[in-house]
């Protein structure tokens, strides 16, 4: 599907001069979510690549803040959510989803870093909630702003990784009728 092609349903929804009039419209043109990529998906080795390097690199970077952590702040020595596998295997997982969100993300918009950059910082506002509610539950604050260190070097870590490591591919090839190099060979 060409751009300047659209289903009838969106065409129904925008006036003549082409702004969109529905809400999900307007949402989808402000977060850039515009179903016409303009790279190609980047090479799955690399995504591959990227992932173990993000997991390797988030968790060095976890255990590094909490080396600095219990060192600056000795009263944190011993706190739960410092032990490597209390925090290990959620790094993990949370590394993996974005992993497997940059693709997508791709496939989504004409402009994904822009987008990807935006949906790490959402992601990381987000899962500073817990780190919030455990705060206000009376967890100790100094090792609950470790944690809060410890997202958003994940974020950086995985986003760097991800864009720099996996970068999207070539623009996909068009083989419309209408694209005069492309379709079947013409025989004198």
């Amino acid at each position: 599907m060409s751009r300047r092609s659209r289903p009838k349903a969106a065409e129904a929804a925008r006036p003549a001069g082409g702004v969109p009039t529905s809400i999900v419209d307007r949402s989808l043109k402000l977060l850039k979510i515009d179903f016409h990529p303009t790279q190609g998906q980047p090479a799955a080795v690399r995504v591959v690549v990227a992932t173990v390097l993000s997991i390797g690199g988030s968790l060095a970077v976890d255990a590094a803040l909490v080396a600095i952590g219990t060192a600056v702040f000795p009263s944190t020595k011993g706190y739960t959510h410092f032990q490597f596998h209390d925090y290990a295997k959620l790094t993990v997982i949370g590394v993996i989803v974005a992993c497997a969100a940059w693709p997508v993300v791709i496939r989504v918009s004409s402009v994904p870093r822009w987008l990807f950059f935006r949906l790490a910082i959402l992601v990381t506002l987000v899962l500073w909630i817990p780190d919030l509610y455990i705060l206000v539950r009376g967890q100790p604050a100094r090792a609950v702003a470790v944690l809060i260190c410890m997202h958003l070097a994940i974020a950086l870590v995985t986003y760097n990784a991800l864009v720099h490591l996996a970068p999207p591919g070539p623009a996909p090839q068009s083989t419309s009728a209408s694209d005069p190099g492309r379709g079947p060979p013409s025989y004198p």
